[in-house]
């Protein structure tokens, strides 16, 4: 384990980091489990083009992270509002993608 940490040392990991990539990896195996468990068909929402679940996960976690990125230049490291910005954002994707 020491070496581990000692191999990694140069990346910087802190807690918010670990955490964002814990849940990335998560719901990478939840809609994998989801898929296998039931599968679905593509469906047309209002962008035109046929979308699965995964296809609407990208879409989501894309349009978050130019979310965050926005909110960082415009307002400032408070990430709290930018967080609710973006679930409201995720709920609208798998709503109406």
């Amino acid at each position: 384990m020491e070496q581990l940490a000692e191999n990694t040392a140069w990346m910087a990991w802190t807690w918010p980091t670990a955490a964002f990539f814990a849940v990335i990896a998560s719901l990478l195996l939840v809609f994998t489990v989801l898929a296998l468990w039931r599968p679905e068909r593509a469906r047309v929402g209002v962008l035109g083009i046929p979308t699965t679940r995964g296809d609407r996960l990208f879409i989501t976690l894309l349009g978050s992270a130019f979310i965050n990125l926005a909110w960082l230049a415009l307002v400032g490291p408070n990430l709290g509002w930018a967080l609710a910005l973006c679930l409201v954002y995720a709920l609208a994707v798998f709503r109406l993608v």
